[in-house]
């Protein structure tokens, strides 16, 4: 069979035996891959350190045509993520990125436009840009990216715009907004919020991964609040339970404060994750155990 050449993100590595792993990779040109690299943990080998967590780097891969795994025969690492300075919250950003691109996406469903987010996102985290924003704007453009992006303009129930009502309601069940009408002829969930055109439209923004000012927004605290538990309940509904890194959430929305308190106290923010939250195949530096 040929083999296929191609950019990926390394989602996830887990010890297979005493000298091999399996890799969980997101290409730009084929998707998720979930490949055997033979070989990867001996001291000479063909992947030159770049089967590590949220590294990018080019493969050369045997596609398989059964449902076993693939053969990763090749390997070069072309950037490796890194934690800037002391704070940990990029860090556990990178691993719910890569959390969710490996719980929401199919197997060889090239997604490039979501590929390029996600490198993007990894690179922006490493840089020391503002964590929360670019949380949300991975969450929103992946969920835009795979059709699952809440209805922000139209009503889910009658399809009537709510552009000119000051709030809407907006249900995380349905899958978006509730025009007045329609919210007082229906009963209102318990997870429905009410928000302003100012969070709806701060909210299209972040989701448009080609929008200009993406990369410039901000959001006062209580909209980080609201867009978080509004993503919080879409996340769930689509995984049907929490992601591993949900927990972890809280502590980067808040990037002054965190800052601030990193500073004085980082051990009373940042609290080391406790044993048995990561997956194994995570270690503290975003690499692999083994």
């Amino acid at each position: 069979m040929p083999a296929e050449h191609a950019t990926a993100l390394v989602l996830r590595c887990v010890d297979f035996s005493e000298s091999s792993l399996i890799v969980t990779l997101f290409t730009r040109e084929f998707g998720k891959i979930e490949a055997l690299a033979k070989g990867a943990k001996r001291l000479k080998n063909p992947f030159d350190s770049a089967l590590d967590l949220m590294c990018l780097c080019r493969i050369v891969f045997l596609r398989k045509a059964s449902e076993a795994l693939d053969l990763v025969t090749e390997a070069k690492l072309l950037r490796r993520f890194r934690c800037p300075g002391g704070d940990l919250a990029p860090l556990y950003a990178g691993y719910y990125v890569a959390e969710l691109l490996r719980d929401l996406t199919a197997r060889y469903d090239p997604l490039p436009e979501l590929f390029d987010l996600a490198e993007a996102a990894f690179q922006g985290l490493s840089r020391g840009q503002p964590v929360w924003r670019w949380v949300f704007r991975f969450e929103l453009g992946m969920l835009r990216l795979l059709g699952h992006i809440p209805s922000l303009e139209t009503c889910v129930v009658c399809g009537r715009s709510v552009q000119a009502a000051v709030r809407a309601a907006f249900d995380p069940v349905q899958g978006g907004v509730v025009c007045p009408s329609c919210r007082t002829s229906q009963p209102q969930g318990s997870q429905t919020l009410t928000v302003d055109q100012g969070f709806l439209r701060s909210t299209a923004v972040l989701a448009d991964p080609g929008h200009p000012a993406a990369d410039r927004i901000e959001l006062d605290p209580a909209r980080r609040g609201q867009l978080r538990h509004l993503l919080n309940q879409v996340i769930v509904n689509l995984l049907g339970r929490p992601p591993r890194m949900h927990a972890y959430l809280p502590l980067m929305m808040h990037e002054a404060d965190r800052r601030k308190t990193l500073a004085g106290n980082r051990e009373k923010d940042l609290r080391p994750l406790p044993e048995g939250s990561l997956p194994q195949e995570c270690s503290p530096g975003g690499g692999t155990k083994g």
